[in-house]
């Protein structure tokens, strides 16, 4: 990807903007000349370097450069003769001195403006990135994150988000700006001396082809750089997560370990990337001086033999000219620098930007409004990568009935749940509502119809409300507490300080196990699906909690159809059917009666749990 593709990536929206910042930059440019061009009348007034006897010259716009510049030339030193001999040379250099802050203000507030007309692009640009990887990251299937670290994610969306911002767009910043004004300088010079002009550029090349060989490597060390930082963010949110672990296994000084290992490994890799970003600077500086010497020798040559066409006044105003054009030079490369190394951040955004979707939306899906009959799975094998999960499973689910999966873990229970909201692509076989291939029916439609109570509830550092009332639009209070009350939730909630307001803490930390889990059945009941999916909902509940939670799943599952996982084989007895899985096949299925009476694997699980 280049400077180009670069621009019509992320500034097609902001062209207002842009014309705009062209506009002021090249105003700026232009008034920087004639804040220059006031050096001329003072060195020749300071020196006494008077030329008496000069006439006006007319021109117009349509003769050529060189007769322009001649014409522009003669007439400021006609004019700088005609105010000494009206006013004097003392009142004269003070009008020269005043027409030179005049311009130097005009020159900074464009330059100004302009620098101001790119930062609404550069905001813009930083949350348009950041809002297509959140929609992106949101549009992917589980499956997706299952192979991917969470730290690492977390980074790209932050850091190289943050490197790129830092990198290209101070670069673009740098590119509406520099190459005007480096166009106009060049311009400019060309029209009082070819010679010297021609003679500069000769040498310019050379100090850009060294300064090109300190980037050589640094996309590739910026890369490895940004990688180790997701790393790092990986490893804190397990320490983080898992804290109650580390101290209860007293393992404080192996994380320690770890972690500062990685933090040093980081810390060299940004030494390295440091030590080649930060030579570049007094490279080109080095280099600039040495154009400079150069071009003081070559163009005072020229002078001293009478050959240059400039005196010396004029000869200094190049020289500013020429210096002027350095430091937009130098920026520009330092800002082709900067690019290489955001490139590398923007390379691991496009990761995720550009990572396919293995479950896309049907191009004309079926309407469904509604659930009416059953859920069918038929003929499906399902497996994450070599080894099969799920195999020849036939199961149909009448509506208003209840079927419970139970099994040894790693039997396939969850997996054959997860599939029916498509949290992951049927390859082999079909699953149907209503008769209808769930593949044809867009996952939002298929979602509304589908309320889910996980082992572990998922909750968000917000209030009682905003949980309860995720993902129903436009809920009132009094559904959200009728939904808390029939949940069994109402009365702890309204022991809080602040009721249905209060925040529930980090992933409701503030809660206890069985408090949290009634929080998301609450939100379950607000939500009122048809087809309800109950993970192992009470499985890491002590006694008293689990009553309270099983009165309330209870209540959420009357009149409903609902496919239950449980470990606790006493929740599941009064289900319409029980089916037994075994290394990811339905074994035995029947009512709790019936399997008990086959002696099979069924009577054995429930043996075990009695023991």
């Amino acid at each position: 990807m280049n400077v180009l593709s670069i621009f019509r990536r992320f500034l097609p929206d902001y062209k207002r903007y842009v014309a705009l910042s062209l506009a002021f930059n090249f105003l700026s440019a232009v008034f920087s000349l004639f804040s220059f061009a006031a050096i001329i009348p003072i060195l020749q007034m300071l020196f006494g370097m008077r030329t008496p006897g000069l006439k006006y010259v007319d021109w117009q716009w349509g003769d050529s450069l060189t007769a322009i510049v001649e014409a522009l030339r003669n007439n400021l030193n006609w004019w700088i003769e005609e105010a000494i001999a009206t006013n004097g040379p003392v009142l004269t250099l003070l009008l020269v001195a005043l027409f030179l802050i005049v311009m130097t203000a005009l020159k900074v507030g464009f330059a100004y403006l302009g620098v101001r007309m790119t930062v609404p692009i550069r905001t813009g640009v930083v949350r348009d990135i950041r809002n297509q990887m959140f929609r992106k990251m949101v549009s992917l299937p589980i499956g997706y994150f299952t192979e991917e670290r969470k730290g690492d994610i977390m980074s790209r969306i932050t850091a190289d988000v943050t490197e790129v911002e830092v990198s290209i767009i101070n670069a673009v910043e740098m590119i509406f700006k520099n190459p005007m004004m480096i166009v106009i300088y060049l311009v400019v010079l060309f029209a009082m001396s070819w010679q010297m002009t021609v003679f500069v550029l000769l040498l310019l090349p050379v100090s850009g082809w060294l300064i090109g060989l300190l980037g050589k490597n640094l996309k590739r060390n910026s890369a490895q750089a940004q990688a180790q930082q997701g790393e790092l963010l990986s490893q804190l949110d397990e320490t983080l997560s898992g804290l109650r672990v580390v101290k209860a296994f007293n393992a404080e000084k192996k994380v320690e370990d770890r972690f500062a290992a990685l933090n040093e490994r980081i810390r060299r890799t940004f030494n390295d990337l440091h030590f080649r970003y930060h030579l570049a600077f007094p490279m080109s500086e080095l280099t600039g001086t040495a154009v400079i010497a150069v071009l003081l020798w070559f163009g005072g040559m020229l002078i001293l033999n009478g050959s240059s066409g400039i005196n010396a006044a004029e000869f200094i105003y190049y020289l500013i000219i020429f210096y002027s054009i350095i430091n937009p030079a130098k920026d520009l490369s330092r800002a082709m620098y900067g690019v290489r190394k955001g490139m590398a951040a923007l390379e691991r955004i496009d990761k995720i930007m550009e990572a396919e979707n293995v479950i896309p939306e049907p191009g004309s899906p079926v309407p469904v409004k509604e659930f009416t009959t059953a859920i069918e799975y038929r003929n499906l094998s399902f497996r994450y990568q070599a080894d099969y999960v799920l195999r020849d499973i036939n199961l149909t689910v009448p509506k208003g009935h209840t079927v419970a999966l139970v099994g040894q873990s790693g039997s396939g229970k969850t997996t054959l749940i997860d599939l029916f909201p498509k949290f992951y692509k049927v390859e082999e076989g079909e699953i149907l509502l209503d008769g209808v291939n769930i593949a044809t029916i867009h996952s939002h439609d298929l979602r509304k119809l589908i309320g889910n109570v996980n082992q572990e509830a998922i909750l968000f550092n917000d209030s009682f409300y905003n949980n309860i009332a995720f993902g129903v639009d436009n809920a009132t209070m009094e559904q959200v507490v009728e939904a808390a009350k029939i949940a069994n939730a109402h009365d702890f909630i309204m022991a809080t300080e602040q009721g249905y307001d209060t925040n529930i803490g980090d992933r409701g930390s503030k809660l206890s196990g069985g408090q949290r889990q009634r929080i998301s059945i609450a939100r379950a009941i607000l939500k009122n699906p048809p087809v309800l999916i109950l993970d192992e909902a009470t499985s890491a509940l002590d006694t008293e909690s689990e009553k309270m939670v099983q009165e309330a799943l209870d209540h959420l599952m009357e009149n409903r159809t609902t496919l239950v996982v449980a470990h606790r084989l006493s929740t599941i007895k009064k289900a319409d059917e029980i089916c037994v899985m075994h290394e990811g096949r339905i074994v035995e299925r029947g009512k709790h009666e019936d399997l008990m009476a086959l002696n099979g694997y069924y009577k054995k699980l429930v043996e075990m749990q009695s023991f």
